[in-house]
């Protein structure tokens, strides 16, 4: 083998180990924001369980079903208030139904 041959092979197999190890980080990237996701819907069902009654929940979780970009709008709106302490107590079904424009559900 000549040395034109030999520098190929190495930048071959140097190309396939980088591209490996990139493959493994980008692994373990997608498992951290997986983990994330995880927490962060953790908690967001934490500070509903909080802020919901067992009614509420029900009416918000009977709207998801029909309107699923409404409900995480409303769990959101939910969620902030909670944690800027504008929420005076527990949310009841008429507060949440209150909420929704429209009540075809």
């Amino acid at each position: 083998m000549d040395q034109d041959e030999l520098a190929a092979i190495r930048a071959k197999r140097m190309a396939e180990l980088q591209q490996q190890m990139g493959g493994g980080g980008n692994e373990a990237q997608q498992k951290q924001q997986q983990e994330a996701q995880a927490r962060q819907e953790e908690m967001k069902n934490s500070i509903l369980a909080q802020v919901l009654d067992q009614s509420a929940r029900a009416r918000l979780n009977s709207i998801a079903l029909v309107k699923p970009e409404k409900a995480k709008m409303i769990e959101g709106m939910l969620c902030q208030m909670a944690t800027t302490g504008q929420l005076p107590g527990k949310y009841e079904r008429r507060r949440v139904m209150d909420s929704d424009d429209e009540d075809d559900y």
